[in-house]
């Protein structure tokens, strides 16, 4: 299947962009459906390296196993999930525009299906390409500055997790 692709411009430079968007430990400041990220050791994070990620998903929080597969400071960055009925790969690419001053920043997602996650895709791929969107614009409002706050839990006072 053909990856979903968005693109959105930043008005901060390449390499402020990189440092916060591939950092899985701030995933959850952007991502909307992002309740937690864990790094499965110490240290950088780099090709190889794993970390878990909570995410929300038809209201049911998922926990996903996920490997570095490139870093490229300031312009590339991927990630895949390494188990589960869909794994997703996540790709970001970065061009510096205005010389260095702004960015653009696009996103690729690939979903692929295993045993009972092949009839799955087609609900996963729909909520992604809803979903993703908003994060992004999260993304570039924490990163120009404007303040973005999860929403709240239907029936509570609490920050959606």
């Amino acid at each position: 299947m053909e990856p979903i692709v968005s693109t959105i411009d930043i008005a901060r430079a390449p390499d402020d962009v990189f440092r916060f968007a591939t950092d899985p430990t701030r995933f959850a400041e952007w991502q909307h459906d992002v309740v937690q990220v864990r790094a499965a050791g110490p240290g950088p994070l780099d090709v190889g390296s794993r970390f878990t990620t909570v995410r929300r998903i038809g209201g049911v929080e998922r926990t996903l196993l996920q490997e570095i597969t490139e870093v490229s400071p300031p312009t590339r960055w991927s990630a895949r999930s390494i188990e589960g009925p869909v794994r997703a790969g996540a790709s970001i690419t970065i061009e510096a525009l205005d010389g260095g001053s702004r960015s653009r920043v696009t996103f690729a997602l690939e979903f692929d299906g295993h045993g009972i996650g092949v009839p799955l895709l087609p609900l996963i791929r729909r909520q992604a390409r809803k979903g993703a969107p908003k994060s992004y614009q999260n993304l570039k409002d924490l990163l120009e500055g404007r303040r973005w706050r999860k929403p709240r839990q239907p029936g509570t006072s609490q920050p959606a997790r």
